[in-house]
């Protein structure tokens, strides 16, 4: 990404922990231009709805590219209800062939509370190992702590809320203003 294009924005960090039949995903709600907080409480977790089903998605990068995306997701959920994978791997595939979303700067988390799956605009559909995901600025902070946390007896809420404050003491693009979505 060239410094022309890209303003110098950090700030998010989504984490999904799958554990005793829940999902839940945790994002913070820091975004910051260099060394100076811009907003504290911006929401980037999201409940859809599409055909019934609900679906948990976090977003990090450009909010209104994630938009356009969320917005694609739940078209392609609608023609396929109840079909995460293939919904996940169609918006991936048209992410990475369509020339204008191939353009657009985010990362997804995607579950359903059974599956989760982290997708990007190169054409990735990853499903976690040792369900654990993160991403954004603070997001490998957060992996590791959940990955570590996941050997206590804790549940899912609790790792990923304990994850997300390890995150945000060391990642300073990363605060403690949560938004937390559970599933299952």
């Amino acid at each position: 990404m060239s410094d022309e294009k890209f303003p110098g924005w950090h700030g998010t960090t989504i984490l999904a922990v799958r554990r005793g039949g829940k999902v839940v995903v945790a994002g913070d709600g820091q975004v910051s231009v260099g060394p100076t907080v811009m907003k504290g409480t911006a929401r980037k977790v999201r409940r859809l709805t599409p055909g019934g089903h609900d679906v948990v998605v976090g977003f990090a990068g450009s909010t209104a590219d994630a938009f356009t995306l969320l917005e694609r997701l739940e078209k392609k959920l609608e023609s396929a209800p109840g079909q995460l994978a293939r919904a996940c791997v169609d918006l991936a595939k048209d992410w990475r062939m369509d020339k204008y979303l191939r353009n657009l700067e985010a990362m997804l988390i995607v579950t359903d509370g059974k599956d989760i799956f982290v997708v990007t605009g190169a054409g990735d559909v990853l499903e976690p190992e040792h369900d654990v995901a993160a991403i954004g600025s603070g997001g490998n902070f957060a992996l590791a702590a959940a990955r570590g946390l996941m050997a206590s007896d804790l549940d899912a809420e609790e790792v990923a809320r304990k994850a997300m404050a390890i995150a945000a003491d060391i990642c300073v693009y990363t605060n403690g203003n949560l938004t937390v979505e559970i599933l299952g």
